[in-house]
This record gives C-alpha cells, sequence and structure tokens, in this order.
C-alpha cells in the first residue's frame, strides 16, 4: 500500500498510528480498496454517572456544507443518501474494550458530490448532565479494510478536551483524483446540532 505522511508509529492493530494534522493515502498504490470500516472507541473515566457518546458522520460538497440533514449519519439515520456510508448503531453504554461504534464506507458507492467524510463524537445532553471530554479516556478513531480486516492507521485524541462537549476526529475525503484520511482531533462545544449548523444546515 503506499502511504505517504511526515513521519507516524506503528500501530498494534498493524497500521500506522497518526498525530494530530498527519494525512495518509488510502487508495493510492492500493487501488483495490473500496470498503472501509472507521471504528471509534473510548472510555469514561467517572463510572458513576451515566455517559452516552455518540459518533456521527457528515457528508460534505465542495464548499464543506451539507446539502441537507439526511446527509448527517448517525444513531437516528444509519445509512447516507447514497447508501455508501452505513452507521452500524448506538452504543449507549462505552462499556467494553474495542470499537464502541463503527461506521462502513464503500468508497466506490460515494455520490461524487460527496468531497470530505468528517467523523465526530458528541456527548448526548452534556449540557444539562454536565459532562465533557475531560471526562472520557482513550478516545480514538481508526480506518480498517473491511475486506481483509487491516488497520490502515489509528489517531488517539490525547488532548485536554475538558471544556469540549464534542471531538471532530477526522476525515475521509477526495484529493486529486484519491482517497486520504486526515487526523483532525478539533474540540468543540457544538453538540450535533451547533456541529450540523457549522457545516451549513439551516
Amino acid at each position: 500500500m503506499g502511504i505517504q505522511l511526515g513521519g507516524g508509529t506503528p500501530a498494534n492493530g498493524g497500521g500506522l498510528n497518526l498525530a494530530k494534522g498527519q494525512k495518509i493515502d488510502l487508495t493510492k498504490g492500493n487501488a483495490g480498496l473500496n470498503k472501509l470500516v472507521v471504528g471509534l472507541g473510548w472510555d469514561v473515566s467517572n463510572s458513576s454517572s451515566a455517559y452516552d457518546l455518540d459518533a456521527e458522520v457528515f457528508l460534505l460538497g465542495e464548499n464543506d456544507k451539507l446539502a441537507s440533514g439526511k446527509h448527517v449519519v448517525y444513531f437516528n439515520n444509519k445509512v447516507s443518501p447514497d447508501g455508501a456510508v452505513r452507521h452500524a448503531g448506538d452504543n449507549l453504554t462505552g462499556a467494553g474494550d474495542g470499537d464502541d461504534e463503527t461506521v462502513q464506507i464503500s468508497l466506490n458507492t460515494v455520490s461524487p458530490d460527496i468531497q470530505k467524510i468528517v467523523f465526530a463524537v458528541t456527548i448526548y445532553q452534556a449540557e444539562s448532565r454536565r459532562q465533557n471530554f475531560g471526562q472520557v479516556n482513550n478516545a480514538y478513531i481508526r480506518v480498517l479494510d473491511e475486506t481483509t480486516n487491516q488497520e490502515l492507521c489509528r489517531f488517539d485524541l490525547t488532548e485536554d478536551y475538558s471544556s469540549s462537549v464534542s471531538v471532530v476526529a477526522g476525515q475521509v475525503y477526495r484529493h486529486n483524483g484519491e482517497w486520504k484520511f486526515g487526523a483532525i482531533g478539533d474540540g468543540s462545544v457544538h453538540d450535533l446540532n451547533g456541529l450540523s449548523s457549522q457545516y451549513g444546515l439551516q
């Protein structure tokens, strides 16, 4: 596989550990790659309270905008309009090891209008429950080749996100006719509705 990035270290799953801002080629040099699984995971440090974290996917056009609410894939809208992005379902507790929520992507069937597929995690009812990402540990996003189950890359979210109720973790995006993954790791005070508004949803 043709991987190009500045640095990066091997991850336990066999892929590359990325740092914030790093990018990796997915399809360049690996033309057969089509089906991806994007896994997101986390642990909660305060077990005395109920935490419900949710993974969301924003399918953005050329201007980094959402064409409609149906272009937000999450537990209440599990399949994108083109059928290429599928959310496996809501994990209400985050208990256990491994990925807490997963998203499948069929790159070959992503609508030509979609330029970026952005992944975020939000805390459900964070404000009323007085919860934030400072109470969340071991959060990460990773990308796997669904056909071989090989981990291609992983990005561990290690910053202090104590002022954030959501984190934009990373994105799969088009670049010169190929697909790449970029590690973002930006915390935000916006919930799902706020992030959707940021991406142009009225």
